[in-house]
């Protein structure tokens, strides 16, 4: 299976993504819930199709890295709505998974079967993964804390959102750290050296702080609307360390560019 296959696949996947969580809100919980499930197995069945044809984990460019954080948001969405029930981050959930699909079909990005040497790693696959479900779960918990904030403006917070919100951003950040971790062994067994400043690196420091950030003023109570607004914040930056930073002149000389 090539990238040829993908538009009228990625589509498929983005119509049962849309129309269950339109469904969500009119009350069609479980049609609902197999249509979230069938978008999700339709990724899984081109993913898998992909991996077979290039020989490789598609990982490697920035196209396949979006193609599992679709993958990974939309499983988010499901479990979050499967266990907590909030029809709104189903909906956009989906919708924001469907952004990067939808960019994906625009600008697929595909690159040679063959790996470069430092790609070719046992920490390769279980770095990347780590590190695109963390993003996942970390962009589900900024849709929530959106919310709530809007709760707030209104006056009208959601107690049980609160806890959906921390338990959410824990689980991104231990994988984030995970990621950091992985990728820290990766480095010192390709080029040497545990950390380098790289860029990147930095970049990836700076989300990981504002996350912390985020949890310590959660732990010690009080500090709700601030630490909310560090979610969209550190989003933000998260997206600049995956995606921004390769288009910044100092990251043109970085060890993580590999095409």
């Amino acid at each position: 299976m090539t990238w040829s296959w993908f538009p009228p696949l990625a589509l498929a996947a983005i119509c049962c993504w849309l129309l269950a969580g339109v469904l969500a809100y009119l009350h069609k919980r479980r049609i609902a819930l197999v249509l979230q499930l069938a978008g999700i197995l339709i990724l899984v069945v081109f993913i898998a199709g992909l991996w077979h044809t290039l020989q490789r984990p598609p990982l490697r460019t920035m196209g396949e890295t979006r193609l599992w954080y679709a993958f990974f948001l939309s499983i988010a969405g499901l479990l979050v709505y499967w266990h907590w029930k909030y029809r709104w981050l189903l909906l956009f959930a989906g919708m924001m998974a469907a952004v990067f699909m939808v960019i994906n079909i625009v600008r697929p990005e595909i690159h040679s079967i063959t790996l470069v040497p430092a790609l070719q790693s046992p920490w390769f696959i279980p770095h990347v993964t780590v590190y695109i479900f963390s993003y996942a779960m970390l962009g589900v918990a900024t849709i929530a804390g959106v919310m709530q904030l809007v709760r707030l403006k209104k006056n009208n917070p959601d107690p049980k959102l609160d806890v959906l919100i921390d338990n959410i951003t824990c689980i991104g950040f231990g994988f984030l750290m995970l990621g950091v971790i992985s990728g820290a062994l990766w480095a010192k067994m390709a080029w040497g050296h545990y950390w380098s400043w790289d860029p990147k690196e930095t970049w990836a420091f700076i989300t990981a702080t504002v996350y912390l950030g985020f949890i310590h003023l959660r732990l010690h109570g009080g500090y709700t609307r601030q630490a909310l607004w560090l979610l969209p914040v550190a989003l933000v930056l998260l997206m600049m360390a995956w995606i921004g930073v390769n288009y910044l002149p100092s990251a043109q000389g970085s060890i993580h560019v590999y095409s």
